[in-house]
């Protein structure tokens, strides 16, 4: 280590001070071992920045109450609230009272995925270096941070599905839609492990009209372009996941465990469980189906195994139901878990279930 290295990363050092506050959050932030954790929040805020950002709350505040409870100047205080807002380093949007506020993001999902139009080869090579340093630690605790959701093709009309279980509700039920490129998949690249599945597949979703009008990161959608794009990343095998939650749902992920930083855990780390199941399970109609294997080979999760029939290995089946519309037999179909464990509520029920573990 350098000496400016040390001084920047001193027992005082606001990333040490920042890097403790975000991994005091339900998401976490793990620390590891050789302090990769701060080397990546160096790359991502300047000393100023992080000194800020380890003294906001998870909740919403005006300049003027942030001001006045680090007893700071309100104007400096305001235009670095602002700056950081726009580089995605902090949460901004209305108080309950209407008025602007700011406040603390989690790393993950929240300031990492924001880092879409910044990110470069050094951040890149540093997230990859922290994410088999300690990032595994924040997967490994439950609820967990996504829940798998079936593609729109392998839910039956006669099936029972709740609200938030269905990618078309969750459509139609938003009021501006977005697409931005994938982080995870950015990231692979500039690191020179790209893999095929596409970039522009990340949505976010919002109750609010023309939510990303002004957005220089995210492109705006109208309804049917949002539903293409999901289709579109089902289609390439990509599997749905959003936040392990009921309502309050933002955003949906189009994942894969070549790239996503969460699903890789089963890929690169050996973790089974570190996305929360959907509600369905996949079965075969063994009288239809044929072996001829299309599915197993597009199963990210292994749950398929080719025998005289196609067998579903039920623990390993997270019910996405990418391997249903590739059936030409159409002997896979979708069947809702005897018992399905329904997900918290709300974020702040999810949250109290993490932090009580």
């Amino acid at each position: 280590m350098t000496e400016n290295t040390n001084k920047i990363f001193d027992v005082t050092s606001p990333y040490r001070r920042l890097a403790r506050t975000l991994d005091a959050l339900p998401n976490r932030f793990p620390p590891a071992d050789d302090e990769s954790e701060l080397h990546l929040l160096a790359k991502i805020f300047t000393v100023e920045e992080a000194d800020l950002t380890a003294c906001l709350l998870p909740v919403l505040e005006t300049p003027a109450e942030i001001s006045l409870r680090l007893e700071r100047d309100v104007k400096d205080v305001m235009a670095l609230l602002k700056d950081m807002s726009k580089k995605g380093l902090i949460l901004v949007g209305k108080t309950e009272q209407g008025r602007l506020g700011f406040g603390l993001m989690p790393f993950v999902v929240g300031i990492y995925e924001a880092q879409i139009g910044r990110i470069d080869a050094e951040m890149a090579q540093l997230f990859e270096i922290y994410y088999h340093e300690a990032f595994q630690k924040s997967l490994k605790i439950h609820p967990q941070v996504h829940r798998v959701i079936p593609v729109g093709e392998s839910i039956k009309n006669d099936m029972e599905v709740h609200p938030f279980e269905s990618v078309s509700n969750l459509l139609d039920d938003a009021k501006s839609w977005g697409v931005v490129d994938c982080i995870c998949r950015t990231q692979k690249a500039l690191i020179g492990d790209p893999c095929s599945h596409p970039l522009d597949v990340c949505m976010v979703l919002s109750q609010k009209d023309d939510a990303f009008a002004n957005n220089n990161t995210i492109r705006t959608l109208n309804r049917d372009e949002a539903a293409s794009t999901l289709k579109r990343a089902a289609d390439t095998g990509l599997v749905h996941c959003v936040s392990n939650q009921q309502s309050e749902l933002w955003y949906i992920c189009n994942c894969c465990t070549c790239s996503c930083s969460i699903l890789r855990g089963m890929a690169d780390l050996g973790m089974a469980n570190v996305v929360a199941r959907s509600a369905f399970v996949s079965r075969v109609n063994a009288n239809q189906c044929i072996a001829c294997g299309i599915c197993v080979d597009a199963c990210q999760f292994d749950a398929l195994l080719l025998e005289e029939v196609i067998k579903v290995q039920e623990m390993r089946c997270v019910g996405c139901g990418v391997c249903i519309p590739l059936c030409s037999q159409e002997a896979l179909f979708l069947e809702r878990r005897p018992a399905a464990e329904l997900p918290p509520v709300t974020e702040k029920d999810w949250g109290a279930a993490r932090t009580s573990l």
